[in-house]
C-alpha cells in the first residue's frame, strides 16, 4: 500500500493531480484545498495517500495534511459518504471548519456541499458529534478559527471555551454536547468573550 508520494508535479485536472515519482506518473485524486495548496508544474510536491483497492480499480487520493486525511476517513464512516463526496466535503470546509460544524450540529453547513443533501447531513452530524468531541484537536479547535479570525486576541479566545468546555462537562453535560454548545455561544458572542460569558451562554443552549 502507498502511504506516500514525493514527486515533481506533472500536470493537474479538477479533482486529481500526476506526480512524476522516478519517471513514474501516479494519478492522485486531490481536495479542492490540496490542490490550490500545490506548487508550481515541475516543483516537488508530497502528499499523505490514501490507497483504495476496488475488483475493477486502484485509485490514490492524496492530502496536504495529515488532518485532511483523518478526516477523509472519517467521513466515510457515516452511510452514503463515498470517496467523491468526502473530497467534496473537504474542497469546502477546512479541518476546524469541520470539526466547528460537526461539534454545532449545523446541518446547513453541509447542505452547502454538492452531493450532500438534508438526510446525508444529518446522519454527518449525529454519528461523528461524539467523534469529534474525542479527537485530539487541541483545545476546542473548532473554536479558533472564530477566535484567531477576528482579531489577535483569538488565543486567549480558544483558552476560555477550552474552559468553558470543561465546565459544562463538570457539571454533567456530554463532551459532544459541550462542545456545540459552546462552539455557538463563541460565534455569538465574538472574540472578546470570557470563559462566565460563555459558559452562561453554553447553558442556555444545552436548555433550549
Amino acid at each position: 500500500m502507498i502511504a506516500k508520494l514525493t514527486g515533481k508535479l506533472d500536470s493537474t485536472g479538477e479533482d486529481w493531480v500526476i506526480i512524476d515519482v522516478g519517471g513514474v506518473g501516479y494519478v492522485v485524486f486531490c481536495s479542492g484545498r490540496t490542490l490550490r495548496a500545490l506548487p508550481e508544474k515541475g516543483g516537488i510536491v508530497s502528499l499523505h495517500i490514501e490507497t483504495h483497492v476496488r475488483e475493477d480499480h486502484i485509485h490514490l487520493y492524496g492530502f496536504q495534511e495529515v488532518a485532511e486525511r483523518s478526516w477523509f476517513l472519517l467521513l466515510q464512516t457515516v452511510q452514503g459518504v463515498g470517496a467523491k463526496v468526502a473530497l467534496a466535503v473537504l474542497s469546502l470546509y477546512g479541518s476546524e471548519e469541520l470539526t466547528q460544524i460537526i461539534a454545532a450540529g449545523d446541518k446547513t453547513a453541509l447542505t452547502r456541499v454538492t452531493g450532500v443533501g438534508p438526510k446525508v447531513a444529518g446522519r454527518v452530524t449525529a454519528e461523528l458529534k461524539d467523534k469529534v468531541a474525542k479527537m485530539d484537536l487541541g483545545p476546542v479547535a473548532f473554536a479558533a478559527e472564530v477566535s484567531t479570525s477576528a482579531n489577535p486576541g483569538g488565543k486567549a479566545t480558544q483558552a476560555a471555551a477550552g474552559d468553558a468546555v470543561s465546565a459544562l462537562v463538570n457539571l454533567g453535560y456530554g463532551r459532544a454536547d459541550a462542545f456545540g454548545a459552546v462552539a455557538s455561544a463563541a460565534r455569538a458572542l465574538g472574540p472578546e468573550a470570557t470563559v462566565e460569558a460563555l459558559i452562561t451562554a453554553g447553558l442556555k443552549e444545552l436548555a433550549a
